[in-house]
């Protein structure tokens, strides 16, 4: 093994450093909120109310859906399946302590102390998509520290970036369409950015898939499209708001997948399935729906979106990802530009519709409930009506549809603005020599970083020769998240 790449040292210590700190701030700042805190329970309290009941069976499908569907996804290629699952792994554990710690200190902060519950988990969960997703980007030529280092950057650039946006320019966006995906998107797009490797944009040996990884990879799918329902909604109003948005996210995955097997079949040349495209591109729906996903959209609207969705990701996938590698030096070797940035465009752009055609006379009253910020303000008497039909609204900021369409839009480009500077960041910092970073030889492949089996081969499996019809596959193999 090169020296450059041995983990026996940089490893370990950069575990103890990150577990010393995490172990100081939690036995420092960390305590239980109070549906965990035994001291508020009593003989009038009823364990079933407990917010345990509410949030875990969200927490628990997210939890499929971070380690064992983006594990599963992101095991595509043929020599990387253990360094794809298992940088996976230890980047999401790592993920979802450091956001429990950074957002806790921005969400659940008070009387000097994070109060945690499960409540907590999810939020962080969510933090940690948003890290994998942007792993997307650099799959293959990045090491486990390169990742770790990556994961602590980001947490704290998207935590202060979400803090800011929810608090100041306060926007509707259920599903994460512009918090998660695009931040996570165009994150990763400035690593990879300043992580080029000129070599890259010829191929590489190495960069090819096999049966049982594709296998592997579609697996991962149907763990995500199984579960993507729960994604979108986990942290919506309870009630008919959430019950909208699970409708929503199914019917917007399925047309996604419907129209994902026509695109497939109509471009390929000898009219066969390909597939990259039925890993990624089914996928899409769940992400095009989310801006908009708890609102009166209608169920037409969408299987719309999920159809608008599939089309610019598989299109994305076809022409835009080797555009951004030859012309633009970024290399996005699993096309997140497409699942993600592409569709959270088109989400965010459905959901300021959405609040600009929003009224009460579609909404009714609760209409100041979803759209909190445009609920009258304080000593407003519309206010008082209101809270007389709808008990517990709060005062909003009285917006008008287009003052709050207007915010949407400042924070997309917020979000973008945030995410690429904390990734061009970030990548300066996983680009510094002791980071061990595979070489271009090395990228694709997992011997650089683990000890085989006895039965891998690289350099037999590489003798076997590739028939014509597989080439059309191999390039679009930067494509599977």
């Amino acid at each position: 093994m090169n020296v450059s790449t041995s983990l026996k040292v940089r490893l370990p210590v950069l575990v103890l450093v990150l577990e010393v700190v995490i172990l100081a701030l939690f036995a420092t700042f960390v305590t239980y909120d109070d549906n965990a805190n035994a001291i508020f329970q009593n003989n009038e309290t009823n364990p079933m109310e407990n917010s345990l009941y509410r949030d875990y069976p969200y927490f628990a499908d997210v939890q499929v859906m971070i380690f064992v569907g983006f594990g599963c996804l992101l095991a595509f290629f043929r020599f990387y399946g253990f360094s794809g699952m298992v940088f996976n792994f230890l980047t999401a554990t790592f993920s979802i302590q450091w956001a429990i710690v950074i957002q806790g200190f921005f969400q659940f902060y008070y009387d000097g102390k994070i109060h945690l519950g499960v409540i907590n988990l999810l939020n962080a969960e969510f933090a940690c998509a948003v890290v994998l997703i942007s792993f997307g980007a650099v799959i293959g030529k990045t090491g486990p520290v390169q990742l770790l280092v990556m994961a602590l950057l980001e947490i704290p650039f998207f935590s202060v970036t979400e803090w800011a946006v929810l608090k100041y320019i306060r926007i509707n966006d259920a599903g994460g369409s512009i918090l998660i995906h695009l931040f996570a998107c165009y994150f990763g797009l400035g690593v990879t950015f300043v992580l080029y490797r000129p070599s890259l944009n010829q191929g590489h040996v190495k960069e090819i898939t096999s049966y049982h990884s594709d296998i592997l990879c579609v697996l991962g799918t149907l763990f995500l499209w199984v579960f993507w329902p729960s994604f979108n909604s986990a942290l919506t109003l309870k009630g008919d708001d959430q019950h909208r948005a699970i409708l929503h996210t199914f019917i917007g995955l399925s047309s996604s997948t419907m129209t994902a097997f026509a695109l497939s079949a109509v471009f390929n040349k000898k009219g066969k399935l390909t597939m990259a495209d039925i890993q990624n591109v089914t996928l899409a729906g769940g992400v095009t729906v989310g801006a908009s996903v708890d609102m009166m959209i209608s169920p037409a609207a969408a299987y719309s979106l999920g159809i608008m969705g599939c089309t610019a990701c598989f299109f994305g996938y076809r022409y835009l990802t080797p555009f951004l590698a030859q012309r633009m030096r970024i290399q996005d070797q699993c096309g997140i530009h497409n699942l993600h940035g592409l569709t959270g465009l088109i989400s965010s752009t459905a959901g300021i519709c959405a609040i600009l055609l929003a009224n009460e006379e579609t909404y009714g009253p609760s209409m100041y409930q979803i759209f909190s910020h445009r609920a009258p303000p304080v000593g407003d008497p519309k206010l008082e009506e209101l809270q007389k039909l709808i008990p517990g609204l709060k005062p909003g900021l009285g917006r008008t549809a287009q003052e709050q369409a207007l915010y949407q839009v400042a924070a997309i480009f917020t979000t973008i603005a945030a995410s690429t500077i904390g990734g061009l960041l970030t990548g300066l910092v996983m680009k510094l020599p002791f980071m061990a970073s595979p070489s271009d030889e090395g990228c694709f492949d997992d011997e650089v970083f683990f000890d085989m089996p006895a039965d891998f081969d690289i350099e037999e499996a590489l003798k076997t020769p590739i028939r014509c019809d597989d080439k059309e596959q191999i390039n679009s193999m930067n494509s599977k998240v």
